[in-house]
């Protein structure tokens, strides 16, 4: 068969293009505009779910498609997701588009729990996606997965990893209990129910067998880690509180964590389920948790992941508030010593100037840093501007290399930092 996936650069949608490869089908991975999936599975399209809401945006890349697994979704809004987009209103267009291209199979990914309760606009959004499907005459299956969990570590999988690495454990007060699925389960059963033949206009919860409360399912990652069990505590409200809007702040500016608003209403439903139709109409039964991860042998990338994992946040913190205030600190309380110090290595005129420059470059550098979609860049600059930097002071003041605060010295630790933050700078 020949599949169109959407979403096919996520979690779920990778692990459902290889699964469908391997199966033997020819697989069209549709990504949003700029996104690379991982591997070479299959020819890939580019067309961006939230902007595609006439059917006509989706008639030729429908040509010759047998059927089509959505795989698309958000958590929450921000400068790179907009989920009433993603998650209704494209699947829309996309669902009429199917109609009238003749194309019947359709497998659509929402979420456990969004038929019974609305806490967000996340299960809002994605149940108006399950009705728009409904009310088509297509051969439609929807799947409603829990908390899903891989050997890949991205979303959830990657935040229980880190949270094992911390020598405590911090848990968010009103947090239900989950069924955690292997992405694994996850992906055979779209393989097992894409087939003409498989029963249709479905609704099914893909969940584990084990409802475990969060702390249990961090320790279990913990023990798989190979280290010793961690004392939790249970974070007041307001700290709480401040984390999810934290991590709201970082969403806005495009980034992609896990803990925000959208997570905090979700959490007190938990996810939970029942996997007995799922069972019936595909054979599978769910792996638990346990199981899974002895399946996995520990490795040190795993342990390196996850001690790497809060890191990350710290660094794409500090270094962007470490441009900003240099450029800040050069055009106010630094500003005479930083032209004496170029009048002193003879600058002349060009002292004002260069101190002025250099502020408003670090500050720009420091932005696009805290930026995710200019990231890259922003670092790829900062390191070209400490060599500069480097270089000038040497050429301009070589006695600074034998200040006792080591402003030269200590640029070689920056740079370090900043091919760190270059390497872990991807999140898939």
């Amino acid at each position: 068969m020949k599949i169109l996936v959407t979403g096919a650069a996520g979690l779920v949608g990778s692990a459902v293009c290889t699964r469908l490869a391997t199966a033997g089908h020819d697989v069209i991975r549709a990504v949003r505009p700029g996104k690379q999936p991982v591997g070479d599975l299959g020819t890939r399209v580019e067309v961006d779910l939230a902007q595609a809401l006439d059917p006509s945006d989706w008639h030729h890349h429908l040509e010759g498609i047998d059927a089509v697994v959505n795989c698309a979704g958000a958590l929450q809004d921000g400068m790179t997701h907009n989920m009433a987009g993603v998650h209704a209103q494209g699947p829309r267009a996309l669902f009429r588009a199917c109609e009238q291209s003749g194309v019947r199979r359709i497998i659509h990914f929402s979420a456990i729990g969004v038929d019974r309760e609305q806490p967000s606009a996340f299960s809002r959004t994605k149940l108006s996606g399950d009705m728009a499907l409904k009310e088509t005459d297509l051969d439609w299956v929807i799947l409603r997965p829990a908390v899903i969990l891989g050997e890949a570590a991205f979303g959830s999988s990657a935040l229980l990893r880190g949270l094992a690495a911390l020598p405590f454990l911090p848990l968010m007060p009103s947090t239900g209990k989950l069924q955690v699925v292997q992405l694994d389960d996850v992906a055979e059963t779209v393989v097992r129910l894409i087939d003409k033949a498989a029963p249709s206009k479905l609704s099914l919860e893909i969940v584990g067998p084990q409802q475990l409360a969060f702390e249990e399912i961090v320790a279990r990652y913990r023990n798989w880690l190979g280290w010793p069990p961690a004392r939790s505590y249970l974070l007041p409200r307001p700290i709480a509180s401040l984390l999810y809007r934290f991590g709201d702040f970082a969403g806005l500016l495009g980034w992609r964590p896990p803990v925000r608003s959208t997570a905090a209403r979700e959490i007190v439903r938990g996810a939970v389920g029942d996997p007995s139709d799922w069972t019936a109409f595909t054979g599978i039964r769910p792996l638990p948790l346990d199981d899974a991860l002895a399946r996995r042998p520990v490795s040190v990338q795993e342990r390196w992941f996850a001690k790497l994992y809060f890191l990350k946040p710290i660094i794409f913190v500090l270094l962007p508030l470490f441009w900003i205030s240099t450029g800040i600190v050069s055009l106010t309380t630094g500003f005479e010593k930083g032209i004496q110090l170029l009048l002193t290595g003879g600058a002349g005129v060009f002292a004002t100037p260069s101190v002025v420059a250099g502020a408003f470059a670090d500050m720009v550098i420091g932005c696009a840093i805290a930026l995710r979609r200019t990231a890259r860049w922003g670092l790829y600059a900062a390191i070209l501007l400490s060599l500069f930097y480097t270089a000038a002071g040497t050429a301009i003041l070589p006695a600074l290399w034998n200040e006792p605060l080591g402003p030269l010295t200590k640029i070689g630790p920056i740079l370090v930092l900043h091919l760190v933050a270059l390497a872990i700078l991807e999140e898939r």
